[in-house]
């Protein structure tokens, strides 16, 4: 018998928030961020699920191989570009698409012998100061990569260091300073990520680049009209595999870190941090039991958790838990809301799903 512990995939709920990721981009073609194992979700199920997408972008070739071993065709793009000058015969045969950020790459990257050019996205350094070409040295990149056999089209990029705080003018600052860096150069452009295709119409240029979005989480630490009709994709679940009352000063779990102050039904679930549930997440952290919201109950174990089932009389093992997610009377428990009182992001929680938890796809 399986352990409960499943993560359910709606491929129906994929769809509509690609939809609405198409409807804000217009014209725009959309890159599907796909990298990280489909942010935990399965990258080759999610690219199967998503035939309208432009074009798949994923950190690294071991990334774009495995989709290409997976069957899928679509065009794939490299975030990261390469690491190794041997990864430019790949790059070339398998028609990958390729980031350039950095002298070294592109020196590599002219000095190739190629069956064939690739098509470059040249990153400007716009401010995040992370990855890619200050706005003196993007213009030279662009005169090198215009002259080379290497290459053909050339798509120009930056980063949003800040967009998802829709106070911060830093965005502005950055979108000001690429326009700037490449005025006159010809190449399509691509700025927006998740929260610059919601909150900053000025970034969606002619490809956008959503990862989070697709899969239901808003990137806004409040409430935001647009993010509030996307839907989770990803529904952890488990079940109650045990049930204990607690009289008052009794403690649950390692290092008793909580105590009952009154008698208290607790219920053990299937889920630990060996599932990619946060370890940090503290007591009070909600959790639907059969679509009811609770609260998880002392720390986190590797495999187990407790949940208060004191007001939930009628609970009992088997029943159903859903760590974040849709519950079974159409609630939901967003991860976001699970990673705010974990004291991280949901992008962490997503990514963090670890290998034992078998993945059900749907719809």
């Amino acid at each position: 018998m399986a352990r409960f512990i499943q993560a359910d995939i709606s491929r129906s709920a994929l769809q509509h928030n690609f939809q609405l990721v198409k409807s804000l981009a217009g014209a725009a073609r959309v890159v599907a961020v796909i990298k990280a194992n489909g942010y935990g979700h399965g990258a080759a199920e999610v690219a199967r699920s998503l035939p309208e997408a432009d074009i798949f972008g994923v950190a690294s070739i071991e990334e774009a191989l495995e989709l290409v071993e997976s069957g899928i065709r679509q065009p794939v793009l490299l975030l990261e570009g390469f690491f190794e000058a041997s990864e430019l015969q790949e790059i070339a045969h398998f028609d990958f698409e390729v980031v350039i950020h950095s002298r070294d790459q592109l020196d590599k990257l002219l000095a190739a012998r190629l069956e064939k050019p690739v098509t470059v996205w040249l990153k400007h350094d716009s401010g995040m100061h992370r990855l890619g070409f200050t706005s003196e040295r993007f213009r030279l990149a662009y005169n090198d990569l215009v002259d080379s056999a290497n290459v053909g089209a050339i798509r120009l990029m930056s980063h949003l260091a800040c967009a998802d705080e829709l106070d911060n003018p830093f965005t502005e600052q950055q979108l000001d300073r690429f326009e700037s860096a490449s005025a006159d150069l010809q190449g399509e452009v691509s700025l927006a990520n998740s929260s610059g295709l919601l909150a900053w119409p000025r970034s969606r240029g002619q490809w956008v680049r959503p990862g989070l979005v697709l899969y239901g989480c808003s990137p806004f630490a409040a409430s935001h009209p647009i993010a509030n009709k996307l839907r989770p994709v990803m529904t952890l679940r488990s079940k109650v595999m045990a049930i204990h009352q607690l009289e008052a000063g009794d403690g649950v779990g390692y290092g008793q870190a909580w105590r009952a102050v009154k008698p208290t039904r607790v219920g053990t679930v299937a889920v630990g941090y060996g599932d990619g549930y946060p370890r940090q997440a503290p007591s009070g952290t909600p959790i639907l039991v059969n679509g009811e919201r609770s609260q998880l109950l002392g720390r986190v174990s590797m495999d187990m958790l407790s949940v208060d089932l004191t007001h939930l009389p009628d609970a009992k093992v088997g029943d159903p838990v859903v760590l974040w997610g849709k519950g079974q009377n159409g609630d939901q428990l967003s991860a976001s809301e699970v990673a705010r009182y974990a004291g991280t992001i949901p992008w962490v929680l997503l990514t963090g799903i670890t290998s034992r938890v078998p993945l059900n796809y749907h719809d």
